[in-house]
């Protein structure tokens, strides 16, 4: 039986090396790091682990590399959005060949929003892959399609194949509800996006869990467990002093993230191929200075990594 996916799976980033080719061993000492952290599992590729710039035999290696390092311990979730069906079949074949059970899907803009053309485009992923769990990821525009949770749950009820949703679009909150309250029994829960910045509201109207960047697992762990304990006011503590960090990742994305995780002592290096801002001197001296003020809750890398 495939395991069920709750609580934190991070997006882990993809880290390069100082010649720009992929670094798989830098990717397993993050994989590690979630691990360590307290993560539920784990989701690779993804956007925030810039799959845009990856070849399919990057994407492959590093995967295999997730996988190895995990060992089975939690869920890998394994990206295979693509700009055709028939690419997202190839990797999600992929990925169960790798012993994945979960893949997360976001229908290419060129499918469009109609129901009906969404619904077949996942049915045919469905059908070519049995025995597949699809999270279907909904992301706002223009990124992704922004479906309603009409258009949602329409394509959802005729695909059993699909156990999972991703809700990022803005606000997600409602969507949420209406998503939980129109479920079929199939579906087995909805998942936050949004790089947490939405975290509580999408707990407080029932998300089973969230896909957070990696830079702060051990944090965003606590503050799930926090949460599912009853103590919703640490919680809150927890997101209240992540959050203008989180407003900065919001504005540079995996530079953000690979610079955090620098610092953390993870990677060696904060080398992105996606065209992103520039972090600048002023940018380095306010991160930091958040960071110095949640000091406290950020764990030595080499203690997390032991734990692992």
């Amino acid at each position: 039986m495939t395991a069920a996916l709750a609580g934190i799976l991070p997006v882990l980033p993809t880290p390069f090396a100082a010649n720009g080719t992929i670094d798989p061993a830098a990717l397993g000492r993050v994989t590690s790091f979630a691990l360590g952290a307290g993560a539920a599992g784990v989701v690779f590729p993804g956007f925030a682990s810039e799959v845009d710039n990856l070849s399919a035999e990057e994407r492959e290696i590093l995967l295999r590399e997730v996988v190895r390092t995990v060992a089975g311990r939690v869920p890998v979730v394994a990206g295979a959005s693509a700009p055709s069906a028939a690419e997202a079949i190839g990797y999600a074949r992929q990925a169960q060949a790798l012993g994945i059970g979960h893949v997360m899907i976001q229908a290419p803009k060129s499918v469009g929003i109609d129901g009906a053309a969404v619904a077949a485009f996942y049915r045919e992923i469905a059908n070519a892959v049995p025995g597949i769990e699809i999270v279907l990821q909904n992301a706002p525009a223009p990124r992704g399609s922004d479906l309603k949770p009409d258009v949602l749950l329409e394509i959802v009820r005729g695909n059993p194949a699909i156990t999972y949703l991703k809700e990022e679009t803005i606000p997600a909150g409602p969507a949420i509800t209406a998503i939980l309250k129109g479920k079929p029994a199939h579906l087995k829960g909805v998942i936050g996006g949004g790089g947490a910045r939405y975290i509580i509201d999408e707990y407080v109207r029932g998300a089973c869990g969230a896909m957070p960047a990696a830079e702060f697992a051990d944090i965003h762990a606590a503050l799930d467990r926090a949460f599912r304990s009853g103590a919703v006011e640490t919680a809150r503590n927890l997101y209240m002093r992540t959050l203008p960090l989180l407003l900065i990742q919001a504005n540079l994305r995996m530079a953000f993230t690979k610079y955090v995780l620098t610092r953390r002592g993870i990677l060696s290096n904060q080398i992105c191929r996606a065209p992103l801002p520039a972090i600048d001197a002023v940018d380095r001296a306010e991160i930091d200075a958040w960071l110095g003020r949640i000091a406290d809750l950020l764990a030595p890398a080499a203690s997390l990594q032991a734990a692992e």
